[in-house]
Order: structure tokens, then sequence, then C-alpha cells
């Protein structure tokens, strides 16, 4: 069973949900989306296993959705997905990943849905 969990250290509900996948014995792969971020192509499949267009997992109050102007609704899901890639900041966090299943841990007790 792999487990991968889409991880920044500062984020309190990101480091809440890897405890909860430690306390159950669950040892992750760790990725630092902020250090590598994920390809259009990860992020792409990450959404369609979600079930979420990219707006739904983009932090909408992070300076670079503005700075960008990602609120335009003319923009594609391609151009949505290539500025998350190009800005990973912009990725709601954070998403654990198993046996092509995803969840975004908002609240962080939701990637155990997926354990």
């Amino acid at each position: 069973m792999t487990v991968e969990i889409y991880h920044n250290p500062r984020c309190s509900k990101s480091r809440q949900a890897l405890q909860l996948l430690e306390e159950r014995g669950v040892q992750p792969k760790i990725t630092r989306y902020l250090e590598t971020p994920p390809t259009r192509e990860t992020l792409d499949k990450i959404l369609e296993m979600l079930g979420m267009e990219p707006r739904d997992l983009m932090r909408k109050k992070e300076k670079e959705y503005k700075e960008a102007g990602l609120d335009d609704p003319n923009l594609s899901r391609g151009q949505l997905i290539q500025a998350m890639v190009d800005h990973p900041r912009l990725i709601e966090r954070p998403i654990v990943i198993k046996d092509g299943q995803a969840a975004l841990g908002r609240p962080p007790e939701s990637v155990l849905e997926i354990i």
C-alpha cells in the first residue's frame, strides 16, 4: 500500500493530516509540493481523483491568484492547471493519494476516508 501526501510542513492542516496517518501506522511518501510541484499531468489526474475542477483546488486568497488574474472566467482548465504548476502555493493542501483515490485534508480527518 503506497500512500502519498502533498505536504506543506508550515501548514497546520497538513501537519495534522500527516499526524493522523502516522498514528494509524501509515508512513506516507511525503512530497513537499512547494519544492517539488506536481507536473501538469499529475495535477490533472489528482483533480480527476478528487472530482474537482481546478478552481476548487486553488487557494483564492493567495496574492498569485489575484496577480495572475485567475478569477477570469474565460481561462481554460489547462490554463488554470498550468497556473498551479507555475505557482504551487495556489494548491490547496494537504492532498493524500492511495490506490488511485485522493482526498483533500480539509478537514484533516477527511484523508482517513481513503486509508
